[in-house]
């Protein structure tokens, strides 16, 4: 959902009115209410533990931090809060806000992302792809557990979709899976997961 301000935020009004709120990210100057549910808080804690156990077992210095900001180095009035995101450990001494706040300004440092859909699906399908995209986040994963997305998104009849979108020569080549299918991870080519093992109760 987008707010209709009296007029557009900048990332430093933002932060000051909004960045200790979990619920609300910016994007072009425009506040964006995430809507978070128990069901998709459910979906994104089922991410990032999956996750998790492969970067600790396959010995990545990585991280997923509980909460994050995307602040692109180019953009002064977006922050991106994505539900689940993968740092690397080795490049957060080059992130200019990460020692005072959990802000991320430099793709570089990102190994993934990953959004579980509400409402607001137009950002997941369409925005954040050319934003990830072009931040080189080598991998971004849409969580479309509801089936909310558009019929040119996932497809007729709607259902619940994962899109896993693996960076090719700076643009997404995109895969989509549905309940019952092997998930295919580039970053984590010994994952073993499928959707339903990431739906909620």
């Amino acid at each position: 959902m987008t707010y209709t301000l009296s007029k557009l935020l900048n990332f430093a009004e933002f932060i000051g009115q909004y960045g200790d709120n979990t619920r609300y990210e910016l994007i072009d100057g425009e506040l964006r209410d995430m809507e978070p549910t128990g069901p998709h808080e459910a979906v994104a804690g089922n991410i990032a533990g999956r996750i998790y156990v492969e970067i600790f077992r396959s010995h990545f210095n990585w991280l997923i931090p509980k909460n994050c900001l995307i602040k692109p180095l180019y953009a002064e009035a977006t922050a991106l809060r994505p539900d689940v995101i993968v740092l690397d450990r080795a490049e957060l001494s080059q992130e200019p806000l990460w020692q005072k706040e959990p802000i991320i300004c430099n793709g570089n440092t990102i190994r993934l992302v990953a959004e579980v859909v509400s409402t607001n699906w137009q950002d997941d399908y369409a925005r954040k792809v050319e934003e990830y995209a072009f931040l080189n986040i080598p991998e971004y994963w849409i969580v479309d557990f509801r089936g909310l997305g558009g019929l040119q998104f996932i497809g007729n009849p709607k259902q619940p979709t994962l899109t896993i979108c693996q960076l090719v020569n700076g643009i997404y080549q995109q895969q989509q899976y549905r309940l019952g299918e092997a998930i295919s991870s580039y970053l984590f080519p010994d994952l073993q997961l499928k959707l339903d093992d990431i739906m909620p109760a």
